[in-house]
């Protein structure tokens, strides 16, 4: 029965084209054989287990084959024979290891000793390992021999700390760093090398060994080498290498990502002290679920992430991963990772580890007590994600209550004073009290006379449904406040026309349609470039793409402030036939105002007013109602400051003086002033 060898050496390389993953080296070094260029002196360098020293073993191969030049030993010959996996050895390839050979005693005697001449081979090879342990006075000692070898001498340096090799030897040699080897290359060399042995490998547990192995070789095939011969019938198992390499099993892994999805404490700190319970080092927890939110990380800013072999997973799990990474955020799992991140530094030696992985996990489900930028915008996307949701993008069934409740008998007594049809006299309370505007575009054709408008009375539910993921009317007139704000930061002069003179009028998918006031409102706002400034804004608070149409509609100056809910009002009057609106068919304005249009048209300055201040009575509404609609009518071009009176209760501005009130308002500074005499 043959002695057992491990993997690593019953699998050495013997040849340059079996040496994986360091095709930068292999590559130069067998065209420089094959020409007979070759150095006196080599520099090898790189982590360990990479092939540094097998690469050299098979140059000294090469060097001394019989039928040199070659950029392969032909493994016919004595020397190749001597040299191969197993074999006796030669007495012209010398190797040194430097950890204990390396002070300035065993240096001279390598100098006395390389002059002689080989005994039956071409060159003397000294293949010095570990070549950052030598002394400094040792590397002084070889200096003139390596600067000036006699011509039967080469060296081959190997280290994995070439800064540590004084400059004037590695400058006497030609350098070569190897790298570590990828992980699909040595994944596709574990299987085929599970192959020549006859044991079967689990697809999902050839990333673990690779893992664990870090890019070396070496140390990967001695972890394969390990499960190989503790595993049974079956092979080398995803749970065989889960437990034997002290990883966390993929099921809790999957449980705590669910748990923090679905902001779930209590199966969180369940998974913790399961992790605990079972003896798991919490550390390895930490590193394996932040190795889970990188690949979640890649997979939600890179939808195709898998197919491109960013991420080497097994087909079964590729699926999960995409399901678990649409529940975050890109904003909420980055932070996630950097807080996992962190929480592994301070995991390092602790003395209390469940304590800090339970910190950790608790600073993950709490995005609110993080303040700084990562927090806040994890939080936005917690937002945002609510509102693509079905059941908060559809609009609202039914009005608050507030506003609900002293509407019904009001507007039921205006229905039967104004004989109006059955269908428009038994409208529901919260659809009476919805705050949505009048639909009366400029552009809209001719509708019939009818005794009272039927888009009067329309509200947020006779909006179609919205398609899954884009917000409803609702939503963008619940968080109009918002998207103010947002425009008055981007753009002040455009927050004043909206705040003043506009309203939502409707929205058809992604398309907003604004109400403004007239012609000559909706044409400034287009001719300012105020509807790029709205959509950057709906962009910001809403997220998506989002397009902006403009409209004429009388009723925008007057609509209620967004967070205000309507007083109750007097009963329904008919408006008066010598006022009609401007660029709509005139039966259609001789028509009574419902209690929803007699609700619009409070002021929006009143609206905003605080409660102590004097509010202007119901006449003086109706008068500014109807003068504003007269002047609508008018060609000439839209002033905003026409319709101010001095003494107007709605335009106190504190007692101001000029330059103050527009330093607070438009945000100017004043100059200078000419006088005009």
């Amino acid at each position: 029965m043959d002695e057992p060898m491990a993997l690593y050496r019953r699998y050495r390389p013997e040849t340059f084209a079996e040496v994986i993953g360091q095709s930068h080296v292999t590559d130069p070094l067998r065209h420089a054989l094959a020409n007979n260029r070759v150095n006196h002196a080599y520099l090898f360098s790189g982590p360990r287990g990479c092939g540094k020293t097998t690469s050299a073993r098979i140059l000294a191969r090469a060097l001394n084959c019989e039928k040199a030049p070659v950029a392969d030993p032909c493994g016919e010959c004595q020397s190749c024979l001597d040299l191969a996996r197993g074999g006796p050895g030669s007495i012209d390839v010398i190797e040194i290891d430097a950890a204990s050979h390396g002070g300035v005693d065993d240096a001279r005697d390598l100098r006395e000793r390389a002059f002689f001449a080989p005994v039956n081979s071409r060159y003397k090879v000294y293949i010095i390992d570990e070549a950052h342990m030598v002394s400094s006075q040792g590397f002084n000692a070889l200096l003139k021999l390596v600067e000036e070898p006699p011509p039967h001498l080469k060296f081959i340096f190997a280290t994995t700390e070439p800064e540590k090799v004084i400059g004037t030897i590695r400058s006497r040699t030609h350098h070569y760093p190897f790298r570590l080897v990828p992980p699909k290359t040595l994944t596709a060399y574990l299987e085929e090398l599970g192959r020549t042995e006859g044991v079967p490998l689990e697809a999902t547990a050839l990333p673990l060994v690779v893992r664990a192995g870090g890019g070396s070789v070496r140390d990967t095939l001695s972890v394969l080498d390990q499960l190989i011969a503790g595993a049974d019938d079956a092979g080398v198992t995803y749970d065989l290498a889960a437990a034997l390499l002290g990883y966390t099993p993929d099921s809790l892994l999957d449980e705590v990502i669910d748990a923090f999805a679905a902001g779930d404490g209590g199966a969180v700190f369940a998974a913790v002290d399961k992790v605990v319970e079972t003896g798991q080092d919490p550390r390895r927890f930490a590193e394996d679920l932040l190795q889970r939110l990188r690949d979640l990380v890649i997979v939600a800013n890179v939808p195709d992430a898998i197919g491109m072999g960013l991420i080497d997973i097994a087909g079964d799990r590729a699926e999960r991963l995409e399901n678990q990474a649409a529940r975050f955020g890109r904003a909420d799992l980055t932070r996630a990772a950097d807080v996992v991140s962190a929480g592994l530094t301070e995991l390092r030696g602790a003395t209390a580890p469940r304590l800090l992985l339970e910190l950790i996990c608790a600073r993950i489900l709490l995005p609110g007590a993080d303040a700084t930028p990562d927090g806040i915008q994890a939080r936005l996307d917690r937002i945002e994600r609510r509102l693509t949701m079905v059941g908060d993008a559809a609009p609202a069934p039914a009005a608050p209550p507030v506003e609900a409740a002293p509407s019904p008998p009001v507007e039921a007594r205006s229905d039967r004073d104004q004989s109006a049809p059955p269908v428009e006299a038994a409208p529901s309370p919260p659809v009476e009290a919805a705050p949505a505007p009048p639909v009366e575009a400029a552009p809209s054709p001719p509708v019939e006379a009818a005794p009272s408008p039927p888009v009067e009375a329309r509200s947020d539910r006779d909006q179609p449904a919205p398609p899954t993921g884009v917000p409803g009317v609702a939503d963008v007139r619940r968080l109009w406040p918002e998207i103010l704000d947002k425009v008055r930061v981007i753009r002040r002069f455009t927050w004043v026309m909206l705040s003043q003179n506009a309203q939502v009028h409707s929205l058809e998918g992604t398309t907003l349609t604004i109400g403004l006031v007239n012609a000559g409102a909706r044409d400034s706002f287009a001719r300012s470039g105020s509807d790029a400034i709205l959509v950057q804004a709906l962009t910001d608070v809403l997220g998506g793409t989002w397009r902006v149409e403009a409209v004429v509609d009388p009723s925008a100056g007057n609509a209620p402030a967004p967070t205000r809910a309507p007083a109750p009002q007097r009963p329904a009057e008919p408006a008066p036939p010598e006022t009609p609106r401007a660029n709509a068919p005139a039966d259609r304005d001789q028509a009574p105002p419902t209690q929803a249009d007699d609700a619009q048209q409070t002021p929006p300055t009143q609206a905003a007013a605080p409660p102590g201040r004097e509010r202007a009575s119901a006449d003086a509404i109706a008068a500014a109602r109807a003068s504003i609609r007269d002047d609508a009518a008018r060609p000439e071009a839209y002033d905003p400051d026409h319709h101010a009176r001095a003494d107007d209760p709605a335009m106190d501005n504190d007692g101001l003086s000029h330059e103050e009130l527009l330093s607070r308002t438009l945000g100017a500074q004043v100059i200078s002033e000419i006088p005009h005499d």
